[in-house]
């Protein structure tokens, strides 16, 4: 391993009480793991000053001034997206100041902007929102038990493709799921497949795979009668079925599934009675 070329203060002070004690220099180098020269020029300063501390050295002086630091620093929150580039040629307008790129990052990472992937979230409308909210609010204290009782169900569409953009945004820490930092996501692109599936804590169903336009009597047909239904008994007379709100399970056809649900199992073709509540679009019927 190559010597060390610096010494912290605490060995400063030995390498010179060791060579005040009469040990050779390059015993007290070979002591420390340095190089020859580091116990000379120790010495050399000691001599001189009666200090061990190294002298200060003034360094390159900054290119911008604290205005134009603070300026940076507004740019960047502005516009969370802008790359140094885009940062750098606004502040050379702005101030007539040209600096590099690194020299942007450098002053942003002084105030704890760094340069991150968006938090990716679903496009949200106001209505989404506080639907979203009511729900929380009334099953807020639903306990472990009631909620073992839901069997929840969704689509997802996978992708053969996606658009390989790597936007990346300016943000503090603690800052990843503010609005400014986000990246909303809206569909899908190239060639895709779509299942749906159902889950509770002790069960789930299988996977199926959605071809086509999933109407509303193909998901009473090919979906809830085959699939849901029979995990529905499995989990007993007060489970629920909540779904995703998809426009297929709307409310339109809803009160009709349940009643050809109710009038299939009155005709004798399950053998398990259906004492199943189907909530949907935010209201519950019952097929008993």
């Amino acid at each position: 391993m190559p010597p060390r070329r610096k010494l912290n203060e605490f060995e400063r002070g030995r390498a010179v009480a060791w060579f005040q004690d009469g040990v050779p220099k390059r015993e007290v180098a070979r002591r420390l793991h340095v190089s020859i020269s580091v116990i000379v020029r120790l010495i050399q300063r000691f001599t001189a000053t009666g200090r061990v501390q190294e002298r200060r050295r003034p360094g390159r002086p900054k290119k911008t001034t604290p205005r134009e630091d603070r300026l940076i620093e507004r740019l960047a929150l502005q516009t969370r997206t802008a790359s140094s580039s885009i940062i750098r040629r606004q502040l050379r307008v702005a101030t007539n100041t040209n600096i590099s790129q690194q020299t942007i990052r450098n002053r942003l990472h002084v105030f704890n902007l760094r340069s991150r992937r968006p938090a990716v979230r679903p496009h949200l409308t106001p209505a989404h929102r506080a639907a979203r909210h009511a729900f929380c609010r009334r099953h807020v204290r639903w306990t472990r038990q009631q909620w073992s009782q839901v069997l929840f169900s969704d689509e997802s569409r996978f992708t053969l493709n996606h658009n390989d953009d790597r936007p990346r945004v300016w943000r503090r820490q603690g800052e990843r799921y503010i609005d400014a930092t986000v990246q909303e996501k809206v569909g899908f692109g190239g060639g895709s497949v779509m299942v749906w599936g159902a889950f509770s804590l002790h069960h789930r169903t299988p996977l199926f795979h959605v071809q086509g336009n999933l109407t509303g009597l193909r998901y009473r047909d090919e979906i809830l009668r085959p699939l849901a239904v029979p995990t529905l008994q499995q989990m007993g007379p007060q489970s629920v079925y909540q779904d995703d709100n998809a426009r297929p399970t709307g409310q339109g056809w809803s009160t009709t599934s349940c009643s050809s649900l109710e009038s299939t199992e009155r005709s004798g073709q399950h053998a398990v009675p259906i004492s199943t509540r189907l909530r949907t679009s935010g209201m519950s019927w019952i097929a008993k």
